[in-house]
């Protein structure tokens, strides 16, 4: 079968073909993998601690709700991804409003995966160790935002 290829925006963007899509379903499927396991985690490890009150129930239940964004984040973004690699064919500025959705619920996906190990710190009261995750998170951000600026100055998407 050939490879079906749509340009992002129409306006001499990067081509998305259906390697590119494959390998983007296949990234965020490898994540919502690592997802799931840090979830079971969570409720295997941490649950019998918070039902007899050691740890923080708030931080506990952001924790679980922050890797509830991050999987489902992640799942948005595989099936906007996997859209991309089926048979019917789009136009351009349809293809490339696909991919551009898909690459935002990635990137949320991914910045609050990262936020995870922070919030699990906090969780079991390791604070010093905690901040340190805080502040290489917070850098992240500010670094991806910085790229983000970049590259919508260079209409890359």
């Amino acid at each position: 079968m050939p490879e079906r290829q749509s340009q992002s925006s129409g306006e001499g963007g990067p081509a998305v073909g259906n390697e590119t899509a494959n390998l983007d379903v296949s990234r965020v499927v490898t994540l919502v993998g690592t997802s799931i396991a840090i979830f079971t985690f969570l409720l295997f490890f941490l649950y019998p601690r918070f039902a007899s009150d050691e740890i923080d129930p708030v931080l506990f239940q952001l924790t679980l709700i922050v890797i509830g964004v991050a999987i489902f984040s992640l799942v948005y973004a595989g099936l906007y991804f996997y859209t991309l690699t089926l048979p019917y064919s789009l136009d351009p500025a349809e293809s490339g409003a696909i991919q551009r959705r898909g690459d935002l619920f990635w990137l949320i996906g991914y910045s609050v995966l990262l936020l995870e190990p922070s919030l699990i710190l906090l969780t079991v009261r390791l604070l010093v160790v905690a901040l340190v995750w805080l502040a290489l998170w917070v850098s992240y951000i500010y670094l991806t935002l910085h790229e983000y600026r970049k590259a919508l100055r260079q209409r890359v998407r």
